[in-house]
């Protein structure tokens, strides 16, 4: 039979009448009238495809009840209802669920999704090599040293393209995912997007802080663009897709069995630090693979890379409400609390976001950041503390100098001291801050730096333990602080 289709003023008048309480038996009615059986909507490429990044859209809040619908098909969302018996314009309702359904109000997320096909069609997955992303730490050595990375090296692209999940390596970490507790730290370092395929973490949420590219992030709820100084959580479940336009590189806190929130102010009061209105979430656009298309779905399960063939995108989702969602956040936006009369603050007062344990004010693990500030507290060493912490902390330096080390820890550096491993400035950071004139001063002006903190015993994994980026001579950085001790005060 010739395929007819419905052009979209037709489309529109159609579900003009949508919220009208016998519309969907006038529109079942009309259906079986004028179209065949075979009938198929045509689908007009997403206007956003053709858009810089700058130009996106994004829906403002964090933890909202969201809504929305691809322009080109109004009255995609249904009306008054989740499941209806049939969606608008012939969409599969389907939910996805980020707590369990009786989880408390308050705490309780959930998205319902519209689609042109639910994402269960696809064929079986199978395991593929899953490269140097690890998910077990029982066979890992513990080594209570110091350690610290340079920046982890990008494939050039004349050795061959290297995607977002296939750049993906793991640090360290903790916990099982197998049992929903505990957390993960990665680091990713690709050349090429990730064509006709998208990936999924069935083990937790993927908090991404991109050091060098800028990412366009496909998601099921819509397009982000992520630019350094920025970061981006993609939760459990989620299928999104990485294109980027060059060498990039940047990190990832994975975090199992619970979300991120925003820390608890106190009595801070009402406002400050990371501030709700600042997080953005894409609106609804959708894209349709043509007939014949084959898309790759990659999933990470129990730490293991598995892969799936399908014919149609994963990101068919017309239109889509709740408050399970994907979001970015610009770290320029923190609004930074710190001491007006002496004394460090500890550095919980940068948190950003933090995914809570089941004690109260401890975390699986923080998002911290420090960034630019000014600096007037008397009498008192401004450059962080010596310390010996019971969580465990991976320091990251997205750009300038950070002002706790001064040679070695260059933008896309790295360290790690893990539970009770002693840190601290080094001899030339703390003789400057020993002796420098305590007049006001703007504390790393140009730069950002980030701390993935954990209140679990993080162990490095055997690659990066032996990477060739690592800094085998990074406690030499300690080896000129000398006694100042004297017998007389």
């Amino acid at each position: 039979m010739e395929e007819r289709t419905l052009n979209r003023k037709t489309n529109q008048s159609l579900f003009r009448f949508w919220r009208h309480p016998y519309s969907l038996s006038y529109l079942l009615l009309l259906f079986h009238a004028i179209l065949p059986v075979n009938y198929q909507c045509v689908v007009i490429p997403s206007p956003i495809s053709g858009l810089q990044m700058a130009q996106l859209k994004y829906l403002s809040g964090f933890g909202n009840e969201f809504s929305s619908e691809d322009p080109q098909y109004p009255g995609s969302l249904p009306q008054g209802q989740n499941n209806p018996q049939i969606c608008p314009y012939g969409l599969y309702a389907e939910q996805l669920s980020g707590t369990a359904f009786t989880c408390p109000r308050s705490i309780n997320q959930r998205s319902w999704l519209y689609r042109i096909l639910p994402s269960v069609c696809h064929k079986p997955f199978q395991p593929i090599n899953s490269g140097n992303l690890v998910g077990s730490w029982n066979e890992v050595h513990p080594n209570p040293n110091q350690l610290r990375w340079k920046p982890f090296p990008i494939p050039p692209i004349q050795n061959g393209p290297v995607d977002f999940i296939q750049g993906l390596a793991t640090v360290c970490g903790a916990g099982d995912a197998t049992v929903r507790n505990g957390c993960a730290i990665h680091t990713y370092c690709c050349n090429s997007s990730m064509d006709s395929r998208g990936f999924y973490n069935a083990d937790g949420d993927f908090l991404i802080v991109p050091q060098q590219g800028e990412l366009m992030i496909t998601t099921e709820f819509g397009k982000m663009a992520v630019a350094p100084l920025e970061i981006c959580v993609i939760q459990q479940g989620m299928r999104f897709s990485v294109s980027v336009t060059g060498e990039s590189m940047g990190f990832i806190l994975e975090v199992y069995g619970v979300h991120f929130a925003l820390p608890d102010l106190g009595p801070i009061g009402a406002n400050g630090l990371a501030n709700p209105r600042d997080f953005l979430t894409p609106v609804a656009c959708f894209e349709e693979s043509p007939s014949n298309s084959t898309f790759t779905v990659l999933a990470k399960f129990h730490g293991r890379l598995f892969s799936a063939k399908q014919s149609t995108s994963p990101f068919n989702v017309v239109a889509w409400h709740g408050n399970y969602v994907p979001y970015k956040y610009p770290l320029q936006r923190f609004q930074v609390m710190n001491s007006v009369s002496f004394d460090h603050p500890d550095p919980s007062i940068f948190t950003v976001l933090s995914a809570k344990s089941a004690f109260p004010g401890t975390s699986i693990a923080d998002f911290v950041i420090f960034p630019p500030r000014w600096a007037v507290a008397e009498h008192t060493f401004r450059p962080p503390y010596f310390h010996r912490n019971c969580m465990s902390e991976f320091m990251g330096l997205l750009s300038g100098k950070y002002d706790a080390k001064g040679a070695g820890f260059m933008p896309g550096a790295s360290s790690l001291h893990t539970i009770m491993t002693p840190h601290g400035p080094d001899a030339e950071s703390w003789s400057q801050g020993a002796h420098s004139q305590l007049k006001p001063e703007k504390v790393g002006d140009g730069a950002m730096a980030f701390m993935f903190e954990s209140s679990l015993s993080l162990t490095a994994t055997p690659w990066a333990s032996n990477v060739s980026c690592r800094d085998l001579t990074y406690h030499k950085c300690w080896e000129d602080l000398t006694s100042h001790f004297q017998h007389r005060f």
